[in-house]
């Protein structure tokens, strides 16, 4: 397979400072990915085209994008993320990874996505993507849900897969995304 991939305008992880997973390898991070990729299967997905790809061997390239959340106002950071600004725990307070997700999409995928514009779906085409790295997440602790924001984001027309959940999935999804949140907070540079 000649797999292109390509990173979401949204995709920070690569930068020097980041909020959330950061990866720390960038070589040896994209042929692992390369790898788990090619080995996944986009069309059985919920979402045919839309992969939660799980990658063990990333996981040693990549700063957890969680820690314990605490109560010591000097454990934390100020920063802007995505257009707003929120208080982030310092990335010295990470959790040791414990498994790293990459998450996936064909091009189609991608830019049948609602939330991609016609600017990002150009640069796309332009450089010549097979499949687009939307999010990484390097976890550690409980299976991280969405957060509260990208739930209520999802849910109000931000991700064609929330388009099918049930009343009890999405009810379900918002008490496990509350009682995850009061417990791990989202680090920062």
């Amino acid at each position: 397979m000649n797999t292109k991939l390509v990173s979401a305008d949204i995709v920070s992880c690569f930068n020097l400072s980041t909020v959330g997973t950061k990866v720390t390898n960038a070589e040896a991070f994209l042929a692992a990915a390369i790898t788990a990729i090619e080995a996944f299967d986009f069309a059985g997905q919920r979402v045919p085209g839309q992969g939660f790809i799980m990658s063990p061997a990333a996981a040693e390239h990549v700063s957890a994008g969680v820690g314990p959340r605490t109560s010591d106002p000097t454990h934390y950071v100020c920063r802007e993320h995505r257009g707003r600004v929120d208080a982030y725990l310092k990335r010295e307070h990470a959790a040791k990874v414990e498994g790293t997700a990459l998450i996936v999409y064909t091009k189609a995928a991608y830019l049948s996505d609602p939330e991609v514009t016609t600017k990002e779906a150009c640069r796309i085409d332009d450089l010549g993507a097979t499949h687009v790295l939307v999010a990484v997440l390097a976890f550690a602790g409980p299976k991280a849900p969405l957060s509260p924001y990208r739930l209520v984001g999802n849910l109000g027309g931000g991700n064609n897969e929330a388009l099918t959940w049930t009343a009890d999935e999405i009810r379900a999804k918002a008490k496990e995304s509350m009682a995850y949140d009061a417990e791990w907070a989202v680090v920062a540079d």
